[in-house]
Protein backbone atom coordinates (compact mmCIF):
# COMPACT_ATOMS: atom_id res chain seq x y z
CA UNK A 1 0.00 0.00 0.00
CA UNK A 2 2.92 2.07 0.95
CA UNK A 3 4.11 1.49 -2.59
CA UNK A 4 1.35 2.31 -4.31
CA UNK A 5 0.69 5.18 -1.94
CA UNK A 6 4.50 6.81 -3.32
CA UNK A 7 3.72 5.63 -7.09
CA UNK A 8 0.42 7.90 -6.51
CA UNK A 9 1.85 10.82 -5.10
CA UNK A 10 4.70 10.91 -8.16
CA UNK A 11 2.23 10.53 -10.49
CA UNK A 12 0.07 13.59 -8.96
CA UNK A 13 3.53 15.56 -8.76
CA UNK A 14 3.97 15.15 -12.75
CA UNK A 15 0.90 15.87 -13.25
CA UNK A 16 0.77 19.44 -11.73
CA UNK A 17 4.41 19.68 -13.54
CA UNK A 18 2.58 19.07 -16.93
CA UNK A 19 0.29 21.05 -16.27
CA UNK A 20 1.94 23.93 -14.95
CA UNK A 21 4.78 23.72 -18.42
CA UNK A 22 1.23 23.81 -20.35
CA UNK A 23 0.55 21.87 -23.62
CA UNK A 24 2.75 22.84 -26.77
CA UNK A 25 0.91 23.01 -29.82
CA UNK A 26 1.58 22.40 -33.17
CA UNK A 27 -0.01 22.04 -36.62
CA UNK A 28 0.75 23.07 -40.54
CA UNK A 29 -0.32 25.92 -42.78
CA UNK A 30 -0.91 25.08 -46.76
CA UNK A 31 -1.89 27.47 -49.02
CA UNK A 32 -3.88 26.72 -52.35
CA UNK A 33 -5.82 28.74 -55.16
CA UNK A 34 -4.05 30.70 -58.32
CA UNK A 35 -2.88 33.26 -56.28
CA UNK A 36 -1.15 31.02 -53.60
CA UNK A 37 2.67 32.11 -52.98
CA UNK A 38 5.06 29.60 -51.50
CA UNK A 39 5.20 31.21 -48.18
CA UNK A 40 2.91 33.72 -47.49
CA UNK A 41 3.36 35.99 -44.10
CA UNK A 42 0.64 33.86 -41.36
CA UNK A 43 -0.26 33.98 -37.78
CA UNK A 44 -2.13 31.08 -35.88
CA UNK A 45 -3.71 31.87 -32.21
CA UNK A 46 -5.83 30.73 -29.40
CA UNK A 47 -8.07 32.57 -27.14
CA UNK A 48 -9.77 31.34 -24.91
CA UNK A 49 -13.41 29.28 -24.48
CA UNK A 50 -15.05 31.67 -21.60
CA UNK A 51 -17.41 28.28 -20.10
CA UNK A 52 -14.00 26.26 -19.52
CA UNK A 53 -11.18 28.40 -19.58
CA UNK A 54 -12.02 31.37 -18.39
CA UNK A 55 -13.02 34.62 -18.34
CA UNK A 56 -9.41 36.56 -17.92
CA UNK A 57 -5.82 35.39 -19.90
CA UNK A 58 -3.34 37.72 -18.71
CA UNK A 59 -1.33 39.36 -21.75
CA UNK A 60 1.30 41.02 -21.16
CA UNK A 61 1.79 43.81 -23.57
CA UNK A 62 5.40 43.84 -25.33
CA UNK A 63 8.06 46.54 -26.60
CA UNK A 64 8.38 45.87 -30.47
CA UNK A 65 10.51 47.14 -33.33
CA UNK A 66 9.46 47.93 -36.91
CA UNK A 67 12.37 49.42 -39.01
CA UNK A 68 12.33 51.18 -42.21
CA UNK A 69 15.69 49.98 -44.05
CA UNK A 70 16.76 50.05 -47.29
CA UNK A 71 13.26 51.19 -48.50
CA UNK A 72 11.19 48.27 -46.74
CA UNK A 73 10.04 47.40 -43.41
CA UNK A 74 12.04 45.30 -41.26
CA UNK A 75 10.16 42.65 -40.39
CA UNK A 76 7.34 42.56 -42.90
CA UNK A 77 4.90 41.01 -40.48
CA UNK A 78 5.40 41.76 -36.63
CA UNK A 79 2.84 40.24 -33.88
CA UNK A 80 2.38 41.72 -31.11
CA UNK A 81 -0.07 41.25 -27.83
CA UNK A 82 -2.90 44.18 -27.20
CA UNK A 83 -1.16 47.06 -25.49
CA UNK A 84 1.72 46.88 -27.19
CA UNK A 85 3.90 49.35 -28.17
CA UNK A 86 5.94 49.76 -31.64
CA UNK A 87 9.02 51.69 -32.82
CA UNK A 88 9.13 53.06 -36.14
CA UNK A 89 13.06 53.75 -36.48
CA UNK A 90 14.46 55.76 -39.57
CA UNK A 91 17.18 54.05 -40.68
CA UNK A 92 17.45 55.58 -44.26
CA UNK A 93 19.39 58.28 -45.02
CA UNK A 94 16.06 60.20 -46.28
CA UNK A 95 12.59 60.80 -44.78
CA UNK A 96 10.05 58.49 -44.14
CA UNK A 97 5.97 59.08 -43.75
CA UNK A 98 4.76 55.93 -41.68
CA UNK A 99 0.86 55.37 -41.70
CA UNK A 100 -2.08 53.36 -41.95
CA UNK A 101 -5.67 53.75 -42.51
CA UNK A 102 -7.13 50.58 -43.01
CA UNK A 103 -8.29 48.19 -40.11
CA UNK A 104 -6.59 47.79 -37.30
CA UNK A 105 -4.88 50.73 -35.62
CA UNK A 106 -4.96 54.05 -37.69
CA UNK A 107 -2.61 56.46 -37.22
CA UNK A 108 -0.31 58.84 -39.65
CA UNK A 109 3.09 59.39 -38.03
CA UNK A 110 3.95 61.99 -40.48
CA UNK A 111 7.46 63.40 -42.17
CA UNK A 112 11.07 62.65 -39.98
CA UNK A 113 14.18 62.53 -41.05
CA UNK A 114 16.89 59.83 -40.72
CA UNK A 115 18.10 58.76 -37.40
CA UNK A 116 14.40 59.55 -35.20
CA UNK A 117 11.96 57.29 -34.74
CA UNK A 118 8.46 57.83 -33.45
CA UNK A 119 5.96 55.08 -31.06
CA UNK A 120 2.95 53.40 -31.97
CA UNK A 121 0.41 52.41 -29.06
CA UNK A 122 -1.57 48.93 -30.67
CA UNK A 123 -4.29 49.34 -27.89
CA UNK A 124 -6.55 47.27 -29.60
CA UNK A 125 -6.46 43.98 -31.37
CA UNK A 126 -6.83 43.68 -35.11
CA UNK A 127 -4.96 43.41 -38.15
CA UNK A 128 -3.32 47.30 -39.45
CA UNK A 129 -1.28 47.26 -43.00
CA UNK A 130 1.30 49.63 -42.81
CA UNK A 131 2.77 51.85 -45.61
CA UNK A 132 4.87 55.08 -46.47
CA UNK A 133 3.37 58.23 -47.76
CA UNK A 134 6.86 58.86 -49.51
CA UNK A 135 7.51 55.07 -51.29
CA UNK A 136 4.44 53.02 -52.28
CA UNK A 137 7.23 50.11 -52.51
CA UNK A 138 7.41 49.87 -48.75
CA UNK A 139 4.25 47.49 -46.81
CA UNK A 140 4.28 45.57 -43.78
CA UNK A 141 1.50 44.41 -41.80
CA UNK A 142 1.08 44.63 -37.52
CA UNK A 143 -1.19 41.81 -36.24
CA UNK A 144 -2.25 42.57 -32.66
CA UNK A 145 -3.89 39.40 -30.76
CA UNK A 146 -5.39 39.53 -27.26
CA UNK A 147 -3.95 36.30 -25.96
CA UNK A 148 -0.42 35.11 -25.37
CA UNK A 149 -1.03 31.66 -27.41
CA UNK A 150 0.65 33.28 -30.65
CA UNK A 151 3.00 31.79 -33.39
CA UNK A 152 4.46 32.97 -36.83
CA UNK A 153 4.23 30.31 -39.26
CA UNK A 154 7.45 29.54 -41.11
CA UNK A 155 8.08 29.71 -44.54
CA UNK A 156 7.97 25.84 -44.51
CA UNK A 157 4.54 26.37 -43.23
CA UNK A 158 4.94 24.39 -39.41
CA UNK A 159 4.26 26.28 -35.89
CA UNK A 160 4.30 25.66 -32.57
CA UNK A 161 2.65 27.27 -29.52
CA UNK A 162 4.60 26.38 -26.42
CA UNK A 163 2.54 26.25 -22.61
CA UNK A 164 -0.48 26.83 -23.58
CA UNK A 165 -3.08 25.95 -20.35
CA UNK A 166 -4.92 22.86 -21.00
CA UNK A 167 -8.99 23.60 -21.84
CA UNK A 168 -11.43 24.50 -24.74
CA UNK A 169 -10.08 27.34 -27.10
CA UNK A 170 -10.86 28.79 -30.82
CA UNK A 171 -8.32 28.57 -33.04
CA UNK A 172 -7.51 31.54 -35.48
CA UNK A 173 -4.99 32.06 -38.61
CA UNK A 174 -4.46 34.90 -40.56
CA UNK A 175 -2.67 34.67 -44.14
CA UNK A 176 -1.35 37.77 -46.15
CA UNK A 177 -3.57 37.22 -49.39
CA UNK A 178 -6.66 35.45 -47.69
CA UNK A 179 -9.63 37.20 -47.71
CA UNK A 180 -11.44 37.93 -44.28
CA UNK A 181 -14.09 35.67 -44.67
CA UNK A 182 -11.77 33.00 -45.62
CA UNK A 183 -10.24 33.42 -42.49
CA UNK A 184 -13.70 33.54 -40.25
CA UNK A 185 -14.15 30.29 -41.96
CA UNK A 186 -11.13 28.79 -41.01
CA UNK A 187 -12.01 29.60 -37.13
CA UNK A 188 -12.67 26.13 -35.23
CA UNK A 189 -13.03 25.30 -31.84
CA UNK A 190 -10.29 23.14 -30.02
CA UNK A 191 -9.85 20.76 -26.72
CA UNK A 192 -6.35 20.96 -25.57
CA UNK A 193 -4.99 18.47 -23.33
CA UNK A 194 -1.69 16.51 -22.64
CA UNK A 195 2.06 17.99 -23.11
CA UNK A 196 1.63 18.20 -27.33
CA UNK A 197 -0.95 17.86 -29.28
CA UNK A 198 -1.89 18.86 -33.17
CA UNK A 199 -3.96 20.50 -34.38
CA UNK A 200 -3.21 19.46 -38.36
CA UNK A 201 -3.38 20.96 -41.01
CA UNK A 202 -5.36 24.13 -41.60
CA UNK A 203 -5.50 25.12 -45.59
CA UNK A 204 -5.79 28.46 -46.42
CA UNK A 205 -7.42 29.64 -49.73
CA UNK A 206 -5.59 32.73 -50.86
CA UNK A 207 -6.81 35.13 -53.43
CA UNK A 208 -5.93 37.99 -55.68
CA UNK A 209 -8.69 40.54 -54.70
CA UNK A 210 -6.77 40.12 -51.39
CA UNK A 211 -3.97 42.02 -51.97
CA UNK A 212 -4.33 45.41 -50.57
CA UNK A 213 -3.60 47.98 -53.15
CA UNK A 214 -3.14 51.11 -51.34
CA UNK A 215 -2.90 54.89 -52.64
CA UNK A 216 -1.04 57.54 -50.70
CA UNK A 217 -2.73 58.90 -47.14
CA UNK A 218 -4.59 61.26 -48.83
CA UNK A 219 -6.18 58.86 -50.77
CA UNK A 220 -4.38 60.08 -54.04
CA UNK A 221 -1.81 58.45 -56.34
CA UNK A 222 1.80 58.25 -55.63
CA UNK A 223 3.61 61.58 -56.68
CA UNK A 224 7.13 60.24 -58.69
CA UNK A 225 10.38 60.62 -56.61
CA UNK A 226 11.79 64.27 -57.71
CA UNK A 227 15.60 64.33 -57.24
CA UNK A 228 15.45 68.26 -56.13
CA UNK A 229 13.25 67.39 -53.36
CA UNK A 230 15.44 66.43 -50.22
CA UNK A 231 12.39 64.56 -49.08
CA UNK A 232 13.53 61.78 -52.21
CA UNK A 233 16.71 62.08 -52.46
CA UNK A 234 18.45 59.45 -52.70
CA UNK A 235 21.96 57.66 -51.52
Amino acid sequence: MRVNGVLLALLCMLAVHCVAQGVTVTGHVTTYGSAASASPASVVWLTPSVKTAGDAMPVEPINAVLRQKNKSFEPHLLVVTTGSSVDFPNLDPWFHNVFSLFNGKKFDLGLYEAGTSRTVHFDREGVSYIFCNIHPEMSAVVVVVSSPYYARVSKSGEFSIAGVTPGRYTLHVWSEDALSTTLEELARQVEISGTMQSVGTLRVLQSATAKTQHKNKYGRDYEPPSPSNPVYAQP
